[in-house]
């Protein structure tokens, strides 16, 4: 059954926050506060409470990270404690942002994940720096690589999977290669390997807008090409299966819950079927999230309200 609808009113007030990488994470947004006017104290507690909640940890370090300054006080911070695996894992996840924006090298970065890395073994966050890192400046040898270091120390790592689908969307088919695109098949296994109330059941639907996204770069944008590739039987398929999951296990409690939201409202509304969007568009309340409404080549902003208008009534 579908839930209420929140007051449309109250909705409407919290669209300034749509974009936010914090997400729905209360705790994390209050200390990304504190962290940008250089109090760091407040951020070594919340990293010690996360403790090995490895898709949370990665979820706040890289919303840190991204910060104004973050190099800065976390610099500060390692100096201060210069044993601390946390400190080193946000600078070296600020020196990658860093590199990213072209503030820094890449090679600065990948030196600062390594040695992050090396201070907490376990911990797959400096991986997923390295992944960040590779998916902008590496060769697919490299991202593999290191996506398989995220995922030997936690398989079901849930940002290293979107950027492996993305990655593997990108992908030209070779001759001699069947219809069907790898990144399709590597979903499916990724779904299929995790447990029964593992978030990664709704990873076919990111394969499957993330070869949307390609394509429509490569091939142009019509409605009957969109149709063809959200409407076919496979679509159909691996909608209802991520839709069904989501009635029985919601997981609510994961940190990146509202990014799956995201995209499986994006992908009901392409199908055609807005009731079972509007449900989702419930959920995801204020957190949108850029893709994949900004898919292909549109402004992620007006998309989803636009999206949301239609599918709850309001346009």
């Amino acid at each position: 059954m579908s839930p209420p609808p929140p007051p449309l009113g109250r909705a409407r007030k919290r669209d300034a926050q749509l974009f936010d990488p914090a997400l729905c994470d209360a705790e994390l947004i209050d200390v990304r506060t504190q962290f940008t006017q250089g109090r760091w104290a407040r951020v070594r507690s919340l990293l010690v409470g996360t403790g090995d909640d490895w898709d949370r940890r990665g979820h706040r370090v890289v919303v840190l990270a991204q910060t104004p300054a973050a190099t800065a006080w976390a610099r500060e911070w390692l100096l201060a404690e210069p044993d601390s695996a946390d400190a080193a894992t946000l600078l070296a996840c600020a020196a990658v942002f860093g590199a990213l924006r072209r503030k820094g090298t890449p090679a600065a970065a990948e030196e600062a994940c390594r040695r992050a890395a090396a201070l907490l073994p376990d911990d797959p966050t400096p991986w997923l720096g390295l992944l960040l890192l590779s998916r902008a400046f590496g060769t697919e040898e490299e991202f593999s690589r290191h996506f398989d270091q995220v995922r030997a120390r936690h398989r079901e790592h849930h940002h290293a999977h979107h950027l492996m689908v993305a990655r593997l969307a990108e992908r030209t088919l070779g001759p001699g290669q069947g219809p069907l695109h790898e990144v399709y098949d590597f979903a499916a296994w990724a779904a299929e390997e995790s447990p029964a109330d593992s978030p990664l059941a709704v990873l076919p639907v990111v394969a499957h807008a993330e070869r949307y996204r390609v394509l429509a770069a490569t091939q142009g944008h019509t409605p009957e090409a969109a149709a063809a590739h959200w409407e076919g039987r496979r679509a159909r398929q691996v909608l209802r299966s991520a839709f069904d999951w989501w009635l029985e296990w919601e997981r609510d409690d994961h940190p990146r819950n509202r990014v799956d939201l995201n995209f499986l409202a994006h992908a009901k509304l392409c199908e055609g079927r807005p009731a079972e969007a509007a449900a989702l568009f419930h959920r995801i309340g204020s957190h949108a999230t850029p893709a994949p409404w900004s898919y292909p080549d549109r402004d992620p902003q007006k998309a989803f309200l636009a999206a949301r208008n239609v599918a709850l009534g309001t346009a």
